[in-house]
């Protein structure tokens, strides 16, 4: 009362290393429902080993750029140290602005100056693979004549280049999703970093990709084998897997399933979609996102031109 401060709990009293901020900052978010996911919890995991014992108010610049050097030592690239910092941020700064713990940001802020400086922090290139119509023929035929292979891959990559839906979307729709008269598909909880729930969206199944996405589901409705309500009842890493492993098989180089996206994306616009309605079919929120995805080969301006005049 004496020095002004706001009484605070026991709990935030006992905090006194980076550890306990970790810890304090964990449990609030599970109070809340919004518990660290996979990746969260093993950045912050190896935070709290490396730096979890210093005392929070000792966790200063050299200590951090002495950090950022450790971990560029290790192998992690320019975008993983940025995100170390900004997670070591987000932790200090939620002590301070929940808590009212007296911690500063400056040493966090001038630490990832340097360390961009040293050219240790960066932006990631980004992606621009697009797989050949050669590449998709050859990964198609190489899963349709492997009659061992479980999981519809060559279905499931026409579907990807359909619909720019992820591999786990793909795995995740439902039958209760379709709408085959109107030829919409209900995409739940699509990828978001503003919320990881809720995020519900509805999509055209369209085919003007060079494939048809209601038609490929129809498909798949003759597969229909188990009491499973996903159109494809498969594990999404088992069938990133198997593409990892065919590209390889193949000497498909520097191809991942995730380009299927990029493709689908990009035909999109080949078609003559603008943003706004390429948006409504890839879920990206923010349109200046889809910028990396325009990567348009000079052949689709053909098609536009036409599409244009007719």
């Amino acid at each position: 009362m004496d020095r002004g401060d706001t009484p605070r709990s026991s709990r935030v009293q006992r905090v006194s290393s980076f550890a306990d901020l970790i810890d304090l900052h964990v449990a609030d978010m599970k109070a809340v429902g919004r518990a660290p996911g996979r990746s969260k919890d093993a950045t912050l995991a190896m935070l709290k080993r490396e730096l979890g014992s210093l005392d929070a108010v000792e966790l200063g610049r050299e200590r951090l750029i002495a950090f950022g050097r450790a971990r560029a030592a290790q192998g992690a690239g320019p975008v993983t140290v940025s995100m170390d910092l900004g997670m070591i941020r987000l932790v200090i700064s939620h002590a301070a602005a929940v808590h009212g713990l007296p911690l500063s940001l400056e040493a966090v802020d001038l630490a990832r100056i340097a360390l961009k400086r040293l050219g240790l922090i960066g932006k990631s290139n980004e992606r621009d693979r697009r797989p050949t119509e050669e590449e998709i023929e050859r990964l198609v035929a190489h899963f349709n004549d492997n009659p061992r292979q479980v999981i519809p891959m060559a279905r499931i990559i026409r579907f990807a280049i359909a619909t720019a839906l992820r591999q786990e979307e793909i795995c995740r729709v439902t039958w209760a999703d379709l709408n085959p008269r109107t030829k919409m598909l209900t995409v739940r909880d699509r990828k978001d970093p503003r919320a990881k729930k809720g995020n519900d969206q509805r999509i055209p199944l369209l085919a003007v990709s060079g494939y048809d996405a209601l038609a490929l589901i129809e498909e798949q409705r003759g597969c229909r084998g188990n009491e499973d309500d996903r159109i494809f009842p498969y594990c999404h890493r088992s069938a990133g897997t198997a593409f990892t492993r065919a590209c390889k098989e193949l000497q498909i180089e520097d191809l991942h399933f995730h380009d299927l996206r990029h493709e689908a994306t990009s035909r999109l616009f080949e078609a003559g979609f603008t943003i706004e309605q390429v948006a409504l079919v890839s879920g990206h929120k923010d349109w200046k996102m889809l910028r990396r995805y325009t990567h348009l080969r000079p052949e689709a301006l053909h098609a536009v031109a036409a599409s244009k005049v007719a």
